[in-house]
């Protein structure tokens, strides 16, 4: 029964049981040995392998095993480079082989749908391409070295309240083209070993007994042929969840839900198709993953330690990731980068001891710390660099604190406040109630600045904070996000200009919490969320009410500057082609990254303003310039006609425009694109206006038409008769005696056969 690689195993020699216990863990992290089919590890996490030892429990209080932290999804995504992720994926992969773990739970993909979502710092983005695209680079590199991802948390999980029974309530359209489309992305093009179903209900029925999306979409649509893996103790009944399309319930509970499993087949609620249908698929997944052990792609899996020589190429690897998410917000009259030599007054608990990963199940132990205060030291040189706390760890009186920063800030050149949300304030398990700073902070901040204008801020936090008030103070702004267990030498690279900073922020800053979309529905309640706000999601959202924001979506200052021309536009099957010419015009060397976004203002269907179909990025010496191209692919012009239940696109005139962020952009061309064919069947219910969209209908409607007599001339209605019959349906002009109930039959089955 020994598996060959890409093999479907042989399970006809193991009985009901047996094949049951296959799709049931064993303890917290593996599945079980049965037979000739060997147990998985899978672990945590999406930014650093959280192994545990000895004795294992979710919430990390058990012991793990170094690994190098990356920075979390929040940081990683504000580097906008696929390349770079692709990279740490390969480093954690390296890590996951030599520390035994054959899958890796990651990445996490929701979309951040509210930025109270206390989960938030786990996912990339608001928007779904970006998020799809990075996704998608990181389980590549990852599963390059033989360990297989976990895609999650597959769906439309975007709250922790409630959050292991509350209903996700999505239209269909809405669920397709935000909440679903990066799944669908990273399937298609990275093939993950594993996809991993969420804790909700979505529409009311739970991710984990939904064979819509585990059977239909996942497998019959998008072609996924690895394991679904619930959350851990997403399941309520696996015999449920079998025939759903569950193959892997997580974690094991000493076998009792697989007793439940086989009683249930005996009983004939589940059928023994369904369980040889899972363990033949675990079967498979445990199959690869000993392959790849064997074959020493996946390290070795015997030393349960990650190589020395590892350690610190990954953390310097850590270091120049975390330098690439750094987004410089905001940059008056050339502050930054600081000047080595001059007095610099750093202030903030953060600068000593960094917030740099997420509360929960992802957090890891670091192989080591860079401690953003020692770092700046390193690089001031003769510099004087003085610190002070400036404010307490939680809201109190800080006063005496204060009073010493400002004072060690008006005697420096310079004074860098760090600044953001301790890891009690926002992790999983809870939902924030607001997206403030603490107020202390803020004082602290108003206070340094009168006694040092030149104040540098540097922010750390996993979700959104509202920063206008901290725009109104401080002329210099730089946003770590959570940098990894690197972010403080990164920090101090950007800092004094050893690295020209290039990241674009992954969602939006809005100006105030009640700005934001979901902001009259989350976290919900009765155990049920309506996604009221519909596609409108993000930067989408605040372009179609034209709302102000603090720093839009795709925001990020350099310290040079660049220009944009020549936009140019090519189509082809494949989609349009976008190219355009990128100019440094500054006196430094950096890095810009290009983005494309698409308006269809004409559109038929409701849409955003203008969506992110496409980016790259591109360095450029002092003068320099490059000609960069992007394809805008047809699939990702498409959206979903729930009339046809598929994807369409809409044909017409496309404006396609480049820039360096959502509301910064630099240059606009016009394409016209072929549509699909969307021909709906004509009914009683189809009105006049659909019908007469058509020239072949109205050519065979125009032989009974006419304005109905009853009706009088329209002018003495005062109404434009035209578009008042346009929403009559077709099967009530019976009432107005045009054509009679049989002969209308006949005329609509003559539509459809033309």
């Amino acid at each position: 029964m020994t598996a060959h690689p890409g093999s479907v195993p042989d399970l006809s020699g193991l009985t009901l049981a047996e094949q049951a216990s296959l799709s049931g863990g064993a303890d917290f992290w593996t599945t079980k040995a049965v037979g000739e089919v060997p147990s998985l590890v899978l672990t945590d996490g999406p930014h650093g392998v959280r192994r545990q030892a000895g004795a294992t429990d979710h919430l990390g209080l058990a012991e793990s095993l170094p690994a190098t932290c990356f920075p979390p999804a929040v940081g990683l995504a504000q580097s906008w480079d696929p390349d770079l992720v692709g990279r740490v994926g390969t480093a954690l992969g390296a890590e996951a082989g030599a520390l035994g773990v054959d899958v890796l739970l990651g990445p996490g993909i929701n979309i951040k749908r509210d930025p109270r979502g206390g989960r938030n710092f786990e996912y990339y983005s608001e928007d779904p391409f970006l998020t799809g695209v990075l996704g998608g680079a990181w389980v590549s590199g990852l599963q390059s070295t033989g360990v297989g991802a976990s895609l999650k948390h597959f769906a439309a999980n975007n709250a922790e309240h409630d959050r292991m029974r509350s209903s996700s309530d999505i239209d269909p359209r809405t669920l397709r083209e935000i909440y679903l489309r990066a799944f669908q992305r990273v399937v298609r093009t990275s093939a993950p070993w594993t996809v991993m179903c969420s804790y909700n209900r979505i529409n009311g029925v739970y991710a984990s007994e939904d064979h819509w999306l585990l059977t239909t979409v996942l497998r019959e649509e998008w072609g996924f042929d690895g394991v679904v893996v619930s959350d851990w103790g997403a399941v309520r009944e696996r015999s449920a969840s079998v025939p759903a399309g569950l193959d892997l319930e997580m974690p094991g509970d000493g076998g009792a839900s697989d007793t439940r499993l086989v009683a249930a087949v005996e009983s004939g609620d589940c059928s023994p198709e369904d369980v040889r249908t899972a363990a033949s698929r675990v079967a498979a997944l445990a199959a690869k993953a000993a392959n790849a052990r064997r074959d020493g792609a996946a390290g070795d899996a015997g030393t349960h330690e990650v190589a020395a020589d590892d350690v610190e190429a990954h953390h310097a690897l850590a270091r120049e990731v975390a330098a690439r998410c750094v987004v410089l917000l905001k940059n008056e009259e050339g502050l930054l980068p600081l000047e080595p030599g001059g007095s610099v007054a750093v202030i903030g608990g953060f600068a000593q001891d960094p917030r740099y990963q997420g509360g929960g199940s992802s957090h890891v132990t670091p192989t080591r710390v860079d401690v953003p205060l020692e770092e700046i030291r390193v690089l001031a040189g003769p510099g004087t660099v003085t610190f002070a706390h400036g404010y307490t760890a939680e809201e109190g009186d800080g006063a005496g604190l204060r009073e010493q920063a400002v004072q060690d800030a008006g005697s420096a050149d310079a004074a860098v406040v760090f600044l953001g949300l301790a890891e009690h304030q926002e992790s999983e398990g809870f939902d924030r109630e607001h997206i403030e700073l603490p107020a202390e902070q803020l004082e602290l901040l108003a206070a340094v600045v009168r006694a040092q204008p030149r104040t540098v801020v540097v922010l750390s936090h996993g979700g959104v904070l509202r920063l206008a008030p901290v725009a109104e103070l401080a002329p210099a702004i730089l946003d770590g996000a959570l940098l990894g267990q690197a972010g403080g030498g990164a920090i101090a690279d950007v800092l004094f200009g050893r690295v020209n900073p290039s990241g674009r922020l992954a969602e939006t800053v809005p100006v105030r919490l009640q700005d934001t979309p979901a902001y009259l529905n989350f976290p919900g309640e009765n155990s049920a969320v309506l996604y009221g706000e519909g596609l409108y999601v993000g930067y989408r959202w605040y372009d179609a009410r034209e709302t102000d924001v603090a720093f839009p979506f795709g925001h990020g200052l350099s310290y040079t500057s660049f220009d944009y021309s020549d936009l140019r536009l090519e189509q082809d099957t494949a989609g349009v082609t976008a190219s355009v010419t990128v100019t440094n015009t500054g006196d430094r060397a950096g890095r810009e990254v290009v983005q494309f976004y698409v308006s269809k203002p004409d559109s038929a269907v409701s849409r955003a303003p203008r969506e992110l179909k496409g980016f790259t990025g591109v360095t450029l010496e002092p003068g320099g310039s490059e000609r960069v191209s992007v394809l805008l692919a047809r699939e990702d012009l498409a959206y979903w006609e729930v009339r046809v239940d598929r994807w369409v696109v809409e044909g017409g005139g496309y404006t396609v425009s480049a820039g360096a962020s959502s509301r910064d952009l630099r240059a606009e061309a016009a394409v016209t694109v072929e549509g699909d064919e969307l021909r709906l069947p004509v009914t009683l219910d189809s009105t006049l206006g659909e019908v007469m969209a058509d020239p072949k209908a109205v050519a065979v409607l125009a032989e009974v038409l006419s304005p109905p007599a009853a009706m009088g001339d329209a002018s003495a209605l005062g109404t434009d008769m035209a578009r008042m019959m346009a929403s009559i349906p077709l099967g009530r002009l019976t009432a107005f005696g045009p054509v009679g109930r049989e002969e209308l039959e006949a005329l609509i089955a003559r539509i459809n056969q033309e």
